[in-house]
C-alpha cells in the first residue's frame, strides 16, 4: 500500500460544489500516485434512494477522473468486494477493516472505516483482475466476427 485517502465534503453542501470537492480530491490524489488502475464501488441496489443517488454520482466523477487520464476502471459492487476480502458478502465494516488489517499486516485499523473500504476495493481488484482479464480476451476470440464484447 502506498496510500489511501478519503475525501470528505459537508453534508449541507451545495451537490455541485461536493461533487467539485470529490473531483479535486481525486485529481490530487490521482496526480500524487499515479496509479495504473482505478477500482469504483459498483452501486447496484440499496433501500435508500438517496444514498444511492449520491454514491452514484461520486463514483461517476471517479470514473471520469480515471477515463479523463487514461486509466483503466474496473467496477465491483459491495458483496464482491466483502466476500473477496471476508469470505462473506454479508460481512459488516468492522469484519472489513480487521481483514484489511490482516492483509495489509497494519498496526491498526485504517480510519475512517471509508478507508478501509475502500483498501479492500483495490485488494478485491487486485486478486480479481488477472480472472477478469482472462474472461475478456476468451470471450474476444470467441465473438462473432465485426463484433466486440463490452
Amino acid at each position: 500500500m502506498l496510500g489511501v485517502g478519503v475525501v470528505r465534503t459537508p453534508a449541507d453542501a451545495d451537490l455541485g460544489h461536493r461533487l467539485l470537492a470529490v473531483e479535486q480530491g481525486l485529481e490530487q490524489w490521482l496526480d500524487e500516485y499515479r496509479p495504473e488502475y482505478v477500482a469504483v464501488e459498483r452501486v447496484f441496489s440499496q433501500h435508500n434512494v438517496r444514498t444511492v443517488m449520491g454514491t452514484a454520482q461520486a463514483s461517476a466523477v471517479a470514473l471520469l477522473c480515471a477515463t479523463r487520464r487514461g486509466i483503466p476502471v474496473a467496477l465491483h459492487t459491495p458483496s464482491e468486494v466483502k466476500a473477496a476480502v471476508t469470505g462473506t458478502g454479508r460481512a459488516d465494516k468492522a469484519q472489513v477493516g480487521t481483514m484489511v488489517t490482516r492483509l495489509l499486516r497494519l498496526s491498526a485499523p485504517p480510519k475512517p472505516a471509508d478507508a478501509a473500504d475502500a483498501l479492500a476495493l483495490a485488494i478485491c481488484h487486485i486478486w480479481r483482475a488477472p480472472a477478469l482479464d482472462r474472461l475478456q480476451r476468451a470471450a474476444a476470440l470467441h465473438a462473432p466476427k465485426g463484433r466486440t464484447t463490452p
